[in-house]
């Protein structure tokens, strides 16, 4: 008779060939879309039990893809195993194969009753402490900053009366904490509202589902996942982009829920005077709601995302090491947890306690990254990729504002961000004199001092938020 871990160890394979068995029905794509590691399959007395994380997936599950999920389970199981289905969300990652317990191989399955999970051999393993897993994105879990708070305060309106400011749309560079805002309003309205019409999609599963539906799924399915909701939150906007079809039904969905006074949350990596390819349709709506910037996280804000990464390390991290990630690494949340998790596994294969001199040497080629050299040309990348221009705009004579602020702006950042001479800077902006760089530097100085504007697109901008984006784009490279 097999022991208990031969046991589970036995489920897991006959759940991972249910997912390859389901897989090689549906596509990879539409598996991870609508399976990947949100579902779970659990084996019980009676046969396969379907975890969803939510009511609409579940839905989905059970009107698009019972058909297949009955074919993988009689191909694996006997014919007709019970299937049934049920709502369970999970509070920590846990791998989507994980089974209670079976008793047979893949073709001749014998299903006995579940083992207690705390009973498992493989729950009484750990000596060393384990790593911790991600846990959903709330409210609580996100570090407020001065740059985040205007989105922070509205985030928080929004959990306590969804539909008070709709749409709201989040922007910034990426890993500033754009999605993390998003999910969190999903999360809470979801538990702490009790709303259970939250969706919550990336622009790709948007599209995807979209055109799935056109292609023979059916479209008043799909309008009823979208706009029959409370709350619907769709992350990157900006990649819609030339997607005409997608557009237009992207515009009727806002339309549908904005009438019904529901709430809408929508991000993308720049504000919408920016985003002119998606429409000016499209962009009224949005601009018609709450407009929130995201700023790069400041020193205070990536010590606090650092201090939050930490605890999930096997070694304790010293606040010194803390405080060199935070201080070297810009404001991508991103590169901070990258970071903790290097120390993590440095540690670990060294067998050494997390210090000073380790988190140096090991993070050397992370920092080096962030004090790129920053020349000229790409000065002049940046702003015409910010101002929308062509490289030519900022070396002719042309002194209209659409050209010359620019300009002027080009010379102020190479003064600040390299070590060329007046000279060299004015010769390689199609200037005469070195003179033209003194005054464009004075000039750009006092509009920063003024909080004056200079015109972005179709828009004003503040000068300081024109900077902003455009060393964005420098640290980007």
């Amino acid at each position: 008779m097999k022991d208990e871990q031969e046991v589970t160890r036995d489920a897991q394979e006959v759940v991972a060939a249910l997912r390859k068995q389901l897989t090689d029905q549906i596509g990879q794509e539409r598996f991870d879309l609508w399976f990947g590691e949100q579902v779970r399959f659990e084996l019980t007395s009676s046969g396969l039990l379907v975890c969803a994380p939510d009511q609409f997936v579940l839905d989905r599950l059970r009107k698009q893809f019972r058909g297949e999920i009955a074919v993988a389970a009689d191909h694996l199981f006997e014919p007709g195993t019970s299937v049934d289905y049920d709502v369970r969300e999970i509070e920590k990652k846990q791998p989507s194969h994980r089974c209670k317990t079976t008793n047979a191989s893949p073709r001749q399955l014998s299903l006995l009753p579940e083992l207690p999970v705390e009973e498992s051999p493989l729950s009484e393993r750990p000596t060393r402490p384990k790593r911790s897993t991600t846990a959903a994105k709330t409210l609580d879990s996100f570090v407020h900053g001065a740059g985040n708070r205007v989105a922070v305060t509205a985030a928080q309106s929004i959990c306590e009366r969804p539909g008070r400011m709709t749409p709201l749309f989040l922007y910034g560079p990426p890993g500033c904490g754009k999605t993390h805002l998003a999910e969190a309003i999903c999360q809470t309205t979801r538990q702490s509202l009790g709303v259970r019409r939250v969706v919550s999609l990336s622009s790709e599963q948007f599209t995807s589902m979209f055109l799935e539906a056109l292609q023979g799924s059916g479209l008043p399915s799909f309008r009823r996942k979208c706009r029959e909701v409370d709350v619907l939150a769709i992350d990157d906007i900006q990649f819609f982009a030339g997607k005409r079809a997608t557009l237009v039904e992207l515009q009727h969905t806002i339309d549908s829920l904005m009438r019904k006074g529901k709430q809408l949350v929508l991000t993308a990596d720049r504000p919408p005077s920016d985003l002119t390819n998606l429409g000016p349709e499209l962009i009224t709506r949005v601009s018609g709601g709450l407009v929130c910037a995201i700023e790069p996280a400041d020193f205070e804000t990536r010590l606090g995302i650092a201090r939050g990464f930490a605890p999930r390390c096997r070694r304790p991290i010293p606040d010194e090491v803390l405080r060199l990630v935070a201080g070297e690494l810009g404001g991508d949340a991103r590169q901070v947890e990258g970071a903790i998790n290097r120390l993590d596994a440095t540690s670990e294969a060294h067998g050494r306690a997390i210090t000073l001199e380790l988190a140096k040497a090991s993070l050397q080629d992370l920092f080096r990254a962030m004090h790129r050299i920053v020349r000229l040309p790409d000065i002049e990348r940046a702003i015409c990729e910010t101002f929308g221009l062509e490289a030519r705009s900022l070396h002719d004579g042309r002194k209209t504002k659409a050209s010359s602020h620019p300009r002027m702006l080009a010379m102020w950042l190479a003064r600040k961000y390299t070590r060329a001479a007046f000279s060299e800077i004015s010769e390689y902006f199609g200037r005469r004199s070195h003179s033209t760089v003194i005054s464009a530097e004075r000039k750009v100085s006092g509009w920063v001092a003024d909080r004056a504007t200079v015109q972005l697109g179709q828009a004003a901008c503040n000068v300081e938020d024109a900077i902003r984006r455009i060393e964005t784009r420098l640290r980007m490279g």
